[in-house]
């Protein structure tokens, strides 16, 4: 079976395609949905985020609240906000963030492929999350918002893509972070095509998009628990980049406290595992150093060859930074679930964290180096998972350009 398939999108008419979209909603709380989704009617909050209907007192994970998505993708559907695809295809889906540029192929990712480790995982799921996506997938009978793939870049697929998007696009916007965001639909004989060299690709590796992942998996297995025959519950929304079109920004950490210890205290602890030297700089200038923000200033910290394993993830640097600072010094020992750490992506920039700890909010900062596509994938193989909270990818693929439905 291959991993990537055609399917009948249901999509915007282009006059309404900046409107309709959203962010995703992982990267929004239900206050911002709401305030972004407020005096549209078409946003596409209302279905990925469907309280924003209901007042603030409701629970986000209340019954009510993933019925009423169910109810707007519907109306949306009856209303012509979003219209269904003749036929099967594909669409090709270009994003340009100042000077980045990462073109994907919009397709169906097949959930045996999740299953048997063809599409590889690089993150554990939490429990919270997952149920919550699995409740909203099945309540929509729909995948509303893609998953985020990569895979090895092939010649044979960038110039199929080059081709195909050499022609007047379907649907062209900017949103309102300056991303534009550029669609062509790959319909009939551009399908075949497509379908030929995608069926080629042995392996895709998660990106972003763990527990929609993980959801589609399991709403298959609620499906086939009710009777269904095999159909497109078997399939999940995807878009696939090439991974050397591919941007990760670090994902930096900040923690509350100090665990009791003055600075000075500190400091001399973080220096018997760091070469730790002051800095202007907040940014690490490479792999295995590390910006940490203290009482008004920053520090460079190293770290000293041979305190972490030759491993593919003992190597990564927030987890040099987990094993040799975080934990034996601060004491967080669960960073997926101490509350005590908080992360910031890097996209806000160094200069967040700073105005952070100097606002009070948190104690310390530390700024990282962005973990590479290389790292994801050799971990992918070996089997392994990251730490939590180890890629930032931009640009966000945008919700609501292109939903599929079973």
């Amino acid at each position: 079976m291959p991993l990537l398939a055609p399917f009948v999108a249901l999509a915007p008419p282009a006059p309404l395609a900046q409107r309709l979209a959203a962010p995703p909603y992982d990267v929004v709380s239900s206050a911002e949905a709401r305030r972004l989704a407020a005096g549209n009617p078409q946003s596409f909050f209302r279905i990925s985020r469907p309280e924003v209907d209901l007042g603030p007192e409701v629970d986000e994970h209340a019954p009510a609240v993933y019925a009423r998505g169910a109810h707007n993708l519907r109306l949306f559907c009856e209303e012509g906000w979003l219209r269904p695809d003749a036929v099967p295809g594909f669409r090709l889906y270009r994003q340009k963030m100042g000077e980045h540029v990462q073109t994907g192929v919009v397709a169906c990712a097949a959930v045996d492929g999740y299953r048997d480790g063809r599409i590889k995982r690089h993150e554990l799921t939490r429990a919270d999350k997952e149920d919550d996506r699995t409740r909203h997938i099945d309540a929509l009978s729909a995948n509303d918002e893609p998953v985020f793939l990569t895979y090895r870049a092939r010649t044979e697929v960038d110039i199929l893509v080059e081709a195909l998007t050499a022609t007047a696009p379907d649907v062209d916007f900017a949103s309102e972070d300056g991303v534009r965001h550029t669609v062509w639909n790959a319909l009939g004989s551009d399908a075949a095509r497509l379908a030929t060299v995608l069926a080629r690709l042995q392996t895709l590796y998660i990106a972003d998009g763990h527990h929609r992942s993980a959801a589609a998996a399991r709403v298959q297995e609620l499906r086939r628990a009710r009777g269904a025959a095999p159909g497109e519950q078997d399939w999940f929304l995807a878009v696939v980049f090439p991974h050397d079109q591919m941007q990760i920004l670090p994902y930096h950490r900040l923690v509350r406290d100090l665990r009791g210890l003055s600075s000075e205290t500190f400091l001399a602890s973080v220096a018997e595992r760091f070469d730790v030297t002051p800095t202007e700089r907040a940014e690490p200038e490479g792999r295995h150093a590390f910006g940490m923000y203290l009482d008004g200033r920053w520090w460079r910290l190293r770290a000293r060859p041979g305190s972490w394993a030759e491993t593919p993830t003992s190597s990564l640097d927030v987890a040099i930074l987990q094993d040799n600072l975080l934990r034996p010094v601060l004491g967080v020992e669960d960073p997926r679930r101490d509350e005590r750490i908080g992360f910031i992506g890097g996209i806000h920039g160094t200069q967040e964290l700073s105005a952070r700890v100097d606002a009070g909010s948190d104690r310390v900062a530390f700024a990282l180096w962005p973990t590479s596509l290389d790292e994801l994938m050799a971990i992918s193989d070996a089997g392994d998972v990251m730490p939590p909270k180890s890629t930032w990818f931009e640009p966000k693929l945008r919700s609501g350009l292109f939903v599929h439905t079973f």
